[in-house]
């Protein structure tokens, strides 16, 4: 999987758990947090991440 990639489908799975998180029923607001931190700092994302920023892959975001 490129790095690219790796970044999109975490994205994408952080974009569910914020969905899930806005339905309207009770929430464990540190249980949506762990599993975002579970998601996003992965190693393999951090990882992929971390390359994409030193080839300047992210620029136009900032």
């Amino acid at each position: 999987m490129t790095d690219q990639q790796l970044a999109i489908q975490a994205i994408g799975e952080a974009q569910l758990i914020l969905e899930e998180y806005l339905q309207p029923r009770p929430q464990n607001n540190e249980r949506v947090l762990d599993k975002l931190v579970e998601v996003l700092e992965r190693p393999d994302v951090m990882a992929a991440v971390s390359r994409l920023q030193q080839r300047g892959c992210f620029e136009a975001l900032k």
